[in-house]
């Protein structure tokens, strides 16, 4: 679903935890909360505070914690 986002609690080369919340994201007057689904390092984050999230865009990328470097 598009939207906006308009928080983001981690930035890229973070480690972070499964359940942590990445960003939120307001679509249609709500808010959405973006969480990370397992362990490791936020590789990328392709938007900033305030962007517009197209439909079906990659917003995350992370490394599992354990994974070997690609």
């Amino acid at each position: 679903m598009p939207g906006k986002i308009i928080a983001i609690n981690a930035s890229q080369g973070d480690g972070v935890e499964a359940g942590q919340v990445l960003l939120v994201m307001e679509a249609m007057k709500m808010e959405h909360s973006l969480v990370a689904p397992f362990s490791g390092q936020l590789i990328k984050l392709a938007y900033g505070l305030g962007d517009q999230v197209p439909d079906g865009a990659l917003i995350a990328q992370i490394e599992k914690a354990g994974a070997p470097a690609v």
